[in-house]
């Protein structure tokens, strides 16, 4: 029977499922069910989710935890931005706002730190290039993460979250030292891995 746009189709949603359809129906619920049992089992067990806290805190708390982080452990400046080289095993802070990763932070090879990432005005997205590493940086929460820095190098940190008119410009950095680097010694101005600064 011919039907137009305007007439409705002839119903058949109480008739007995096709033997194939069945079939289907069976292995798409299946397979759901393997996806819903994988991503705990790859959340513990594949490392590609790291576990951290996160806590309350108010913007203008964690913006003088970072001013006091800068002035006890900065060792110079790149651009007009602090550069701070703590010690192995502190707790070191990476604040986002509107359009700017504060400090940049000078790590050591090898050497565990917790790293405390939080905003003080709107969402930002951090996203540690070249690495597959990405975390909503929201206001209000401080999101606390143990890292050790496996490779040594000069990296940047995008924002990947549309914050506004400087979002496209808002570009930190994480130098990471190799074992046995003076704090002292020089930092290279800015050489990005893989374009232009």
């Amino acid at each position: 029977m011919h039907t137009t746009g305007v007439t409705s189709p002839l119903a058949g949603w109480w008739k007995p499922a096709h033997r194939s359809e069945k079939i289907w129906a069976t292995v798409a619920f299946v397979w759901c069910m393997v996806l819903f049992a994988m991503m705990p089992f790859w959340h513990l067990k594949g490392g590609q989710n790291p576990s951290g806290t996160r806590a309350r805190v108010e913007p203008e708390a964690f913006r003088a935890r970072v001013t006091e982080f800068v002035e006890e452990y900065r060792v110079g400046e790149a651009s007009g931005i602090p550069i701070v080289a703590p010690p192995p095993g502190s707790d070191i802070y990476l604040m986002g706002q509107m359009w700017l990763w504060y400090p940049v932070l000078r790590l050591q090879q090898d050497a565990e730190y917790t790293l405390h990432l939080s905003s003080v005005d709107v969402n930002h997205g951090f996203n540690l290039y070249p690495f597959n590493v990405n975390f909503q940086v929201v206001p209000g929460y401080d999101y606390a993460l143990s890292i050790t820095p496996t490779e040594a190098g000069d990296f940047r940190v995008v924002c990947n979250e549309f914050c506004g008119v400087g979002h496209h410009a808002m570009l930190g950095r994480i130098i990471v030292d190799p074992p046995g680097t003076q704090v002292g010694s020089a930092v290279p101005e800015a050489a990005v891995p893989g374009g232009e600064s």
